[in-house]
């Protein structure tokens, strides 16, 4: 077997498509099924279950995985230590949020970009926010990705980056504009403008909305977090934001909230790092001052975030 047919038989675990795995892979549909075949009859079994309707692994294909995994981080590992031009080369993909325009990523991509010429970028969100990024993390789809869920995800390697206070995003002309702050129980019986669930934003509110048992109407659901602010203006709803992903928007106003909630902005990979994935991670931490840690035990939550630096509105 050679590692192509190896990174064939990952990308079809992921995507459980032969189409968009050929994509993510660059090679023909065709090219990806001649490599599992052959992969298959090497391991002397069936990696996938087929059929007109789905795709799905087979209990040996699900045993093998991992392993397939571990390889092709192990080869790439070979390949870095190998290269004699002492400089990285490959291909990284980040997943991203559309709307962080606060903290310049742009400036931060062309940093590493000076420092790792031969590596391509891959810059991307994903249509389930947070939740997506991670899944997509812990699939292997992208090798780091910015992410707002709340607490530690316990297999990933986390990174924290800032903390965000929540602000209430309000039509100018609304009662509430010219507080100097409000509480969420002020705007439970408001209709509400907000991302679309598994977006960390919501989580972390929905989550506090909770806690203090407050139920709302979100009637209008978006999935860029920067045209919320818009959306606030023309008057379909108010809204409860990170101030770190607010796009100032006319006709809005922007009011503190008061119940002490926190948006922690993270940066996330699989626990053994690719070395293009290891060296933005360390350039991230040359920017936010916040090195990444290992895998962290299940329930850890934001507030354990001490010495983390916090964006000022």
């Amino acid at each position: 077997m050679d590692t192509r047919q190896l990174e064939y038989f990952v990308a079809v675990a992921d995507e459980l498509n032969f189409t968009r795995a050929a994509q993510r892979v660059f090679a023909a549909q065709s090219t990806v099924s001649a490599g599992i075949r052959s992969l298959e009859r090497e391991l002397g079994g069936a990696l996938f279950e087929r059929d007109p309707h789905r795709v799905g692994l087979t209990p040996l294909g699900r045993q093998m995985l991992d392993a397939a995994r571990d390889t092709l981080e192990a080869a790439e590992r070979m390949r870095a230590l190998a290269d004699t031009t002492g400089g990285l080369r490959g291909q990284l993909s980040v997943g991203v949020f559309t709307n962080l325009t606060t903290i310049d990523l742009p400036g931060i991509m062309g940093e590493f970009h000076t420092r790792h010429p031969l590596v391509d970028l891959r810059l991307g969100p994903s249509p389930s926010g947070s939740t997506g990024l991670a899944k997509d993390v812990r699939l292997g789809r992208i090798d780091v990705a910015f992410m707002g869920l709340p607490g530690r995800l316990p297999d990933l390697l986390y990174q924290r980056l800032a903390v965000s206070p929540f602000v209430a995003v309000l039509p100018d002309s609304h009662p509430l504009a010219s507080r100097p702050m409000v509480m969420l129980a002020d705007l439970a019986s408001e209709r509400w403008v907000d991302a679309r669930e598994g977006f960390g934003n919501r989580i972390t509110l929905d989550r506090a909305l909770e806690a203090r048992g407050i139920d709302r109407r979100v009637s209008t659901e978006v999935s860029d977090l920067g045209e919320i602010p818009r959306f606030v203006a023309a008057r379909l709803g108010v809204a409860v934001m990170p101030a770190l992903t607010v796009l100032p928007a006319a006709g809005t106003v922007t009011v503190p909230v008061g119940d002490g909630i926190d948006w922690v902005l993270s940066a996330v990979a699989r626990p053994r790092p690719s070395a293009t994935a290891q060296a933005l991670l360390g350039l991230l931490a040359e920017h936010f001052g916040e090195p990444a840690v290992m895998p962290a035990v299940a329930g850890t939550t934001p507030q354990e975030s001490a010495g983390v630096p916090r964006w000022k509105a």
